[in-house]
């Protein structure tokens, strides 16, 4: 599956950045998480409504997005 089947933008929500599956969590605040050192499992735990795949989606859009910018530059 391709992170554009999962993170969507609207301009409505959450000021237009990119969230999960049309929710209000947004792939920053997912990479955030990461980033502070929790494990998959434990931001599965505390938003039970997250799958591993919507955080593997995250990371990819994270991926794609630095590709973007590397290829611009």
């Amino acid at each position: 599956m391709s992170y554009k089947d999962i993170i969507t933008i609207e301009s409505g929500k959450r000021s237009g950045k990119p969230c999960i599956r049309e929710m209000r969590i947004t792939v920053y605040d997912v990479l955030s998480y990461l980033a502070s050192g929790m494990t998959y499992e434990e931001i599965l735990n505390y938003f039970p409504y997250l799958t591993k795949e919507d955080i593997l989606a995250c990371l990819s859009y994270a991926a794609d997005r630095e590709r973007q910018t590397l290829l611009v530059n």
